[in-house]
């Protein structure tokens, strides 16, 4: 309600300034000044304030310059005019709701929540773990890698994302469901010496990347 009042309050500044700037032709003048009573009558319908009746010009009628008669009647028709505006804008922000709905139910997205608990693997050094989704049939990878870099301790190297290792491989549509077979993929990496037998200090290298093992496990 406060953003549908506030939107009102600017319409109304700026017809306001077109008002006050004496430049606008006798017609459109007139027709501004219905738009500015009707967006008046409008909010202070939804603010359930009280409905202020009105002349065909839009001027406030004096009650007591008026019929009991005359007031019921623009009452009735001020009040069939604001119902008919309300009924519009629910009508409207109901076809907007539907087409969203249905523009969301011909493009589904779906999701895969994974939640790593542990690597059960010796591997005596540091090591990447990339997680991903793989189309055996195709023999491509369709998502991008969840890396998680584990360490020779057998902990997370980031030890504060120990217990919250969890990645969501987003935007799976229906083009993807319609895949004969999907695969979950893990990859492990080792990071460090060339041989994990090589003890000799003058030949030791460090930081080197070597495929360590792999697994994978039917999804769909």
């Amino acid at each position: 309600m406060f953003r549908s009042v506030r939107h009102m309050i600017y319409d109304l500044i700026e017809w306001r300034s077109q008002i006050l700037s004496g430049t606008l032709p006798q017609d459109e003048l007139k027709e501004l000044k219905k738009k500015v009573t009707a967006k008046i009558d409008y909010g202070n319908r939804i603010l359930d304030l009280d409905l202020v009746v009105r002349d065909e010009d839009g001027n406030i009628l004096d009650p007591e310059q008026t019929s009991t008669i005359s007031l019921f009647r623009a009452h009735e028709i001020a009040s069939k005019q604001v119902e008919e505006r309300l009924q519009e804008e629910k009508s409207q922000k109901q076809n907007i709701d539907i087409n969203r709905q249905a523009k969301f139910a011909a493009t589904p997205s779906f999701a895969l929540f994974v939640n790593l608990k542990n690597v059960v693997c010796k591997i005596g050094e540091d090591a990447e773990v990339l997680m991903s989704l793989y189309d055996p049939l195709e023999s491509k990878f369709i998502s991008e890698n969840y890396l998680v870099r584990w360490s020779s301790c057998g902990l997370p190297k980031d030890i504060d994302r120990l217990h919250n290792l969890r990645a969501v491989f987003t935007d799976l549509g229906s083009k993807d469901l319609k895949r004969e077979k999907i695969s979950f993929v893990c990859q492990i990496v080792r990071v460090g010496r060339m041989e994990l037998r090589d003890n000799n200090t003058r030949k030791l290298t460090s930081g080197l990347r070597r495929p360590f093992g792999v697994a994978g496990n039917s999804v769909q």
